[in-house]
């Protein structure tokens, strides 16, 4: 490996070992199904393989607004329209969480345990997904308008993702019916928002606290880890080999 690649890679290793962990949780999801078709002989729950790919639309979006979005031009260019699709698809990743209501169906065919694994790495995998692809659009809006406005796209997506979810799971709505039928779904849309029910207030509210909860968490972590590594770099042991390498070259 030349010293260009090495020092691409040392920069990116943490954007690599996302991706790379991703899709490692994607195969291991896909593998668990697979085993469970084959032990049971039924197709129980190959549908989340499906709705695991959806989860991963706004993931691929994100990333590639992200990508464009250092360059002024792409961001007022592209970025909206990237930004609208990433909105609409959004959902798709907390979505599978609520699949995990499939285990009050009971189980047959494989053990209940086995179930409940493959349902808890797809939901969790799916919202990872999520939550980075949050994370790349709001990191996206905070460059570009500040970061008070930058939060705000947060608080403003995230009940508004439970709204996705709930029309998702309870109305049968889904992510294609927008691009498909705009003006009918719109109105379907309209007529939820203009009477909603104690039901719709509760899910949203609930589920709104719950992605706001992990988003924090795992916000602040990925923040821990940037200040260790900024500590680490100014400590004196660090200080001392970089003017050590000065000398020496």
């Amino acid at each position: 490996m030349s010293d260009r690649l090495r020092n691409l890679f040392i920069r990116h290793r943490y954007n690599i070992a996302v991706f790379a962990l991703l899709n490692a949780a994607c195969a291991v999801c896909i593998g668990l199904v697979a085993a469970r078709v084959a032990y049971s002989e039924s197709g129980r729950h190959l549908g989340l393989v499906w709705n695991l790919f959806l989860a991963w639309i706004p993931f691929i979006l994100a990333y590639v607004a992200h990508a464009v979005s250092w360059r002024r031009i792409w961001l007022y260019l592209v970025i909206p329209f990237v930004g609208f699709l990433w909105l609409i698809f959004f959902p798709n990743a907390p979505y599978m969480l609520t699949d995990l209501q499939d285990i009050a169906r009971g189980t047959s065919g494989a053990p209940l345990w086995y179930d409940v694994i493959i349902l808890v790495w797809f939901s969790w995998t799916a919202m990872l997904l999520g939550v980075v692809s949050l994370y790349l659009m709001h990191d996206i809006t905070q460059r570009a308008f500040g970061r008070w406005v930058g939060w705000a796209f947060v608080f403003i997506i995230l009940p508004l993702s439970s709204f996705g979810i709930y029309i998702g799971r309870f109305v049968r709505l889904n992510s294609w019916d927008i691009l498909q039928n705009p003006t009918e779904t719109a109105m379907n849309i309209l007529g939820i928002v203009i009477d909603p029910s104690m039901r719709l207030a509760a899910f949203i509210l609930l589920y709104t606290i719950f992605f706001l909860f992990v988003y924090l968490l795992l916000y602040s972590f990925a923040h821990l880890l940037q200040e260790q590594n900024i500590r680490a770099a100014d400590s004196p042991e660090q200080l001392e080999a970089t003017q050590k390498s000065n000398v020496q070259k």
